[in-house]
């Protein structure tokens, strides 16, 4: 606690402010005052998110003011309120957190490039929050938080406090809003601290492709020649796990720019899904869950507090967030150089993609605007059976710009660069779901290795003939009936026939990307 701190300056008065605990006082807080807290028998502080175990993108609120309005890519991602709507909301929120007796506050940076870094505070009331964002932001030094001054957006999380669902624009009772011009976030009506990290990531989405850098919803690695590699994926495509290889130096999990100079990771953490983990599969992620990791909504053996990552009694998005420095080989600072590979994963529950291609710069685009990846039966309720999800940019949630605006920069960054891209399908092969099996971890591992070692770079290829990408015919440690997917499939046109069904989808699913992009790109989507 900092007696000379306050929060005056945003109406919050009277409270006792905590700023910037260290870990152990957060862990006092969180037992003393969180319901249903309790550390784990590795260390980990474990606790819930509520009702909420997951993003609420459909509550999401971008503030329509004439200086951004016309650079917003407006629709079901950006939704519109206005500046009265915001008004009624923040006061809400810092109506609620004078409520509390203890608030806290986080102040920390987004962006490991100091010449791109902003500067973020957190103004929350569960320690939960506090120390999930203490692991995902960059901690100032002590003399760095001496010197912080104002910061340039600050997050108002009031989230235990619902949103009035009478109030204009309002689809429930939580609300998460955000307006550029006045540089503030509010959240009410969600506990789920993952919205604080994504809001700082769709400020960096606005901010960085308005000065040139291209911000990317991927993970990044390097090699011990200063190779850097780029994974893009939605949730479940392995973005996270593949990424933390032990013969190769983390950037990042998550989150990136990419500049003139090369890359850097925006976040201090890392943010891993938990189901189903074990150390044998993932010992990186596995070994980083000690003490100073958030442990959410994971339920545990109250004897012994193990945690078993396989029970989804709350929730199939468990998750843990730690700091990056927890991964053994994580490099810091979290910077790196241009890409040498981009590595596009997507989980294809239909079978159909191989297991890796290679892609044309066109290609590229056309798969990086595409952003596919397939939800299986049992997910979700009313799914029976493969249901294709399509997520511009591999993060369409978080975009806040066109995704041709990011796409261009990707074009020009990777020709700047001779950066190489490949498609690397992590979800089934040899028949779609419930006829074929998922592809094997050490298998997807395999090909990753020999994308890196450039095996695959020269490796005998053939020309799918519906989706038009290279297809290598053999790769070290992956039998050689996987990499081409009609002939692991007990029947060729049954493969056709849902080769098909998937090019239509493809082809549907662009038709709304076709105005801003050249005849090029929009000729390297599959041929149904």
């Amino acid at each position: 606690m900092n007696q000379d701190f306050n929060l005056n300056q945003y109406g919050i008065t009277d409270r006792i402010i905590i700023r910037n605990a260290c870990p152990a006082q957060l862990y006092k807080l969180a037992l003393l005052y969180e319901k249903e807290s309790a550390i784990s028998d590795k260390g980990a502080l474990m606790l819930e998110s509520g009702k909420k175990t997951g993003r609420s993108p459909k509550d999401k609120r971008i503030i329509e003011r004439p200086e951004s309005m016309n650079d917003i890519w407006w629709g079901n991602v950006n939704i519109k309120m206005d500046e009265h709507t915001f008004d009624i909301n923040r006061q809400r929120a810092i109506d609620y957190l004078n409520t509390r007796t203890r608030v806290y506050v986080v102040d920390g940076y987004g962006g490991w490039d100091k010449k791109y870094q902003i500067k973020v505070r957190v103004i929350c009331t569960r320690p939960y929050h506090a120390l999930f964002m203490h692991n995902m932001l960059i901690r100032p030094t002590d003399a760095e938080l001496e010197t912080f001054g104002e910061p340039d957006y600050v997050i108002y999380n009031a989230g235990e406090f619902p949103a009035n669902q009478y109030t204009t624009h309002m689809n429930s009772r939580t609300s998460i809003d955000l307006c550029f011009e006045r540089k503030e976030f509010v959240i009410l009506g969600t506990e789920y601290a993952g919205e604080m990290k994504k809001g700082v990531f769709t400020i960096m989405n606005y901010i960085m492709p308005k000065i040139g850098v291209l911000s990317m919803h991927c993970s990044a690695n390097e090699g011990k020649e200063g190779d850097v590699s780029l994974f893009f994926g939605l949730s479940g495509t392995g973005k996270t796990t593949l990424s933390a290889d032990a013969q190769r130096s983390l950037i990042g999990d998550d989150e990136h720019c990419w500049t003139a100079d090369g890359v850097f990771n925006i976040e201090g953490g890392c943010y891993a899904k938990a189901i189903d983990l074990s150390e044998e599969k993932e010992p990186e992620i596995f070994n980083a869950i000690r003490f100073g990791t958030v442990l959410e909504n994971v339920m545990y053996n109250k004897k012994t507090h193990e945690v078993d990552y396989a029970d989804t009694t709350l929730t199939e998005n468990t998750r843990a967030a730690y700091p990056i420095e927890f991964i053994p080989n994580a490099k810091i600072p979290c910077v790196g150089g241009h890409p040498k590979n981009i590595i596009f994963l997507t989980c294809d529950a239909y079978g159909v993609l191989p297991p890796v291609s290679r892609l044309t710069p066109e290609q590229a685009m056309y798969h990086f605007i595409s952003g596919y990846t397939a939800k299986v039966a049992g997910t979700e309720m009313g799914i029976t059976e493969p249901q294709a999800t399509f997520s511009a940019c591999f993060g369409a949630a978080f975009m806040v710009w066109h995704p041709n605006k990011y796409a261009h920069l990707l074009a020009k960054k990777m020709e700047e660069n001779g950066t190489h891209a490949w498609l690397v399908n992590t979800g089934w092969v040899g028949g779609g779901y419930g006829v074929g099996e998922r592809i094997k971890l050490r298998y997807t591992r395999a090909i990753i290795d020999a994308i890196h070692n450039g095996e695959l770079m020269h490796a005998a290829v053939v020309t799918d003939p519906i989706f038009g990408f290279d297809v290598p015919t053999q790769c070290s440690n992956v039998p050689k009936e996987l990499l081409i997917p009609q002939n692991a499939w007990p029947s060729v046109d049954n493969y056709n026939k849902q080769a098909a069904h998937l090019a239509n989808l493809f082809n549907t699913n662009f038709e709304k990307f076709k105005d801003g992009c050249s005849q090029d790109i929009i000729n390297a989507g599959p041929k149904a």
